[in-house]
């Protein structure tokens, strides 16, 4: 194709980004705007004008990306020139390069990398030759710490001389993590390996200590691009900046806006601040919006706009005006994961558009629980993006393998997986042990771990020890479980098992992740018993909850085929995705944006940059939800529309009318609140476990010349509200004292049968 060609499908301010290749460029790319055509037509443009493709170095973040503009590339020009590009990852591009210098940084030529688990598992066996306890020093959280040191250019010797890290280790009561990182260098070293931060630590190394090496590459490289230029951390920064400085024909390509990987070691300013870098560059804007309609790109301009630290820009679109985005807000988490089904449910039967079409976008992967519960419920198939289902995640696994163990300590695989977990020094050998030795006598490993002496359990004193520390705890556990319902033993198996512990010692992402899924697991059994007390099923017990349980991860949802599903994932996940319907759950403060990031500008900065993604991902339609209550943090707790929504022009927004509400006399209120001593579950469900009848006011009963249209101060007809289910309304009446129970078709989460008794209902005036 030649240029005249392609230039052709370009619009004007493409083209001028395209064409300009005499020095460096900087292309600032709005959502949406066709930033892989301009990159893809450049790299066509060079070649065109006599570039050789092996003097075009193109990095990339993703495989994906780069297969993406090869293949378009290819048909441009042809097969053969597109795979002479050095095109690729930065760590698949410097791994070739630092493989062909391997000499020059005291590497075999044949290193191998190491990926993230086979970091880990090396990060566990240093721990255990250091003699460390997992829980403090949890391996995910020092793999974390790792990378962030070697993504900034830390190496372990300029570490362990920073008393400011030092310090601030002895703080946070890991003084040994410069030990730990100096250990893991030198094993790494020894074994021939790398991981894959090091591969950009070296990469970088090799440049600074070898100024001949860093000149055949200045040399071979005659112009190098950079896709999504916004994500790059310092090293990535630092490697582009020395390949170019000789020459000064690069090209970066990305968008401010959507710069929301800081958590990864990526740098804002490295994008901001080019110009500085580069005086003389040109800075080309690609402003028109392809993707979403006129509604959806004036309400996230009128958003980002807000930010202090951006590159400015006007997007526009002139695709249809399409309709405003839709705030819907819920009366709890609960009724939001119906209002959610609800919107996809209509949407799918009036439109006639595919389950594909709709993506559900949330803060947390732990939000996916009661979204997931809702869309089951009205036979809707979904996919979890990125991630498991809620319940089949390692740690919801873990947990309900701790209620299984409670319920049937015989149950092996169960007490297999949690033998260990939190980690207590019972290993894989002696499980082994155990398993010969039950299998030996015909009883269960549980049978043999409680007698191992009179089944011939081969251990050592101090392992028999721990497997009598251990059998005592859940001895004690299966014990309370014969006294206590579902809530208070799930709250006490936690607590005793350490799992609590050890997750909220970890507040790395992945142990803040953790940490939202425990509580999600624990939000499920106060649900699920409160809606069995209210619906007259009487109190729950961990059995039945584990009956429930085992009904939801039991099911397979690609058994029938079901392609057409709608998509769960969070918005970091969304990132470069596109969906016609797009739903952003949990507009929450403190929630969204994050509670971490209210006392740094510039955390919330990067929350609103993540709103603004959340809201390019929508081309036909986005709704917004929100709930008034949500269960956090161990309890309930009333919530606020998030300040961003305050950001957005209302013209742009399609706001509900919503009825009031007013108590019943004598009733405690709207919302019910935790109070008291701390608990993991609401004020509801604990007056429900711990009152005689299960509530501080008992309704009256109906007298005998009572209608069935009027019970208890309800009115058959009559509009109320339910502090979890939302507001519906009273079909029937029946039954009288105790016994007295309406049923009540709800909005969004459908017709429910409740004892009056426990169901805390408030008229709607």
């Amino acid at each position: 194709m030649d240029e005249q060609t392609y230039l052709s499908q370009l619009n004007e301010q493409q083209q001028e980004a395209v064409l300009y290749n005499d020095g460096p460029s900087l292309v600032v790319a709005g959502a949406g705007s066709g930033k892989t055509r301009v990159l893809t037509y450049k790299i066509a443009c060079l070649l065109d004008r006599g570039l050789p493709p092996w003097c075009i170095l193109a990095l990339t973040f993703t495989n994906k990306a780069a297969r993406e503009m090869k293949s378009r590339i290819a048909t441009l020009t042809d097969e053969r020139t597109a795979m002479s590009l050095w095109m690729g990852t930065f760590h698949s591009i410097f791994y070739r390069i630092l493989r062909y210098e391997s000499e020059a940084i005291g590497y075999a030529h044949d290193f191998t990398i190491y990926d993230t688990s086979d970091s880990k598992s090396l990060i566990r066996s240093i721990l255990r030759e250091m003699k460390l306890d997992e829980k403090v020093y949890r391996p995910g959280m020092i793999q974390s710490r790792i990378s962030n040191a070697k993504n900034a250019l830390i190496t372990s010797r300029s570490y362990a001389r920073n008393e400011t890290y030092t310090d601030y280790d002895a703080k946070a009561h890991i003084p040994l993590f410069s030990e730990i990182y100096s250990r893991y260098q030198t094993r790494c070293f020894q074994a021939g390996a790398m991981d894959f931060d090091e591969l950009l630590m070296q990469a970088n190394v090799l440049f600074r200590d070898h100024p001949d090496v860093l000149e055949k590459y200045q040399q071979k490289f005659r112009f190098v691009l950079v896709d999504e230029y916004q994500d790059t951390n310092f090293a990535q920064h630092l490697i582009v900046t020395r390949l170019c400085e000789a020459h000064r024909r690069i090209c970066v390509v990305g968008d401010d806006a959507q710069s929301i990987y800081s958590f990864r070691g990526a740098s804002i300013d490295n994008m901001l601040r080019f110009k500085d870098h580069y005086p003389e560059c040109r800075i080309f804007k690609l402003e028109r919006n392809y993707r979403s309609t006129q509604n959806i790109v004036n309400a996230a301009n009128s958003l980002i706009n807000k930010n202090r630290e951006q590159i400015h820009k006007t997007v526009y679109s002139r695709g249809e005006p399409g309709s405003r985005v839709g705030v819907r807000p819920s009366h709890s988490d609960y009724e939001e994961g119906y209002v959610i089904a609800s919107l996809i449910a209509d949407t799918h039967r009036e439109q006639g558009c595919a389950l594909a079409d709709f993506a559900v976008l949330y803060r947390t992967n732990a939000q996916s629980r009661v979204i997931e519960d809702a869309l089951r419920s009205r036979g809707i198939a979904y996919r979890v993006y990125g991630s498991q289902s809620f319940y089949q995640r390692k740690e919801v696994k873990d947990i309900v393998a701790y209620f299984r163990t409670v319920v049937n300590p015989h149950d092996e695989e169960a007490l297999k997986r949690i033998i260990n977990f939190p980690a207590r020094g019972i290993g894989d050998t002696t499980v082994g042990k155990l398993i010969a030795a039950a299998s030996m006598n015909g009883v269960s490993i549980w049978t043999a771990l409680r007698s191992p002496a009179e089944y011939g359990v081969p251990v050592s004193g101090g392992t028999l020890h721990k497997l009598h520390e251990f059998g005592a705890m859940m001895e004690e556990l299966v014990y309370e479980n014969g006294k206590r319902m579902a809530v208070d033993m799930a709250e006490l198996t936690v607590k005793r098992s350490g799992i609590a512990t050890a997750f909220f010692q970890d507040m790395t992402v992945e142990g803040i992740n953790r940490q939202e899924n425990l509580q999600e697991v624990l939000k499920a059994v106060a649900e699920f018993s409160t809606n069995r007390r209210e619906e007259g099923a009487g109190p729950a017990s961990l059995t039945d909850f584990l009956v429930e349980v085992s009904l939801i991860t039991d099911q397979d949802q690609d058994a029938d085929g079901q392609a057409d599903r709608a998509t769960l994932m969070t918005v970091h996940a969304a990132k470069g995705l596109e969906f016609d319907h797009v739903v952003i759950a949990g507009m929450e403060d403190n929630f969204f944006p994050s509670h971490m990031a209210q006392s740094e500008p510039r955390a919330v900065e990067e929350e609103r940059r993540l709103f603004y993604v959340a809201l390019t991902r929508a081309k036909k339609t986005c709704t917004i939800t929100y709930a008034k209550t949500r269960f956090r943090n161990g309890k309930t707790e009333m919530c606020t529309p998030s300040r961003f929504l305050d950001d957005i022009d209302p013209q742009y927004l399609e706001m509900p009318e919503e009825p009031a509400v007013t108590s019943v006399a004598g009733g405690n209120g709207r919302f019910g609140t935790a109070c008291g001593k701390p608990s993991y579950f609401p004020q509801s469900v604990r007056e429900t476990r711990e009152s005689p009848d299960g509530e501080r006011r008992r309704p009256a009963a109906r007298r005998a010349d009572e209608s069935v249209q009027t019970l208890c101060g309800f009115n058959v007809g009559e509009s109320v509200y339910h502090d979890r289910f939302g507001r519906g309304e009273i079909l029937a009446l029946e039954g009288s004292g105790a016994d007295a129970k309406a049923i009540i078709l709800f909005e969004h989460t459908g017709r429910k049968s409740l004892l009056l008794k426990y169901a805390r209902l408030i008229k709607n005036k």
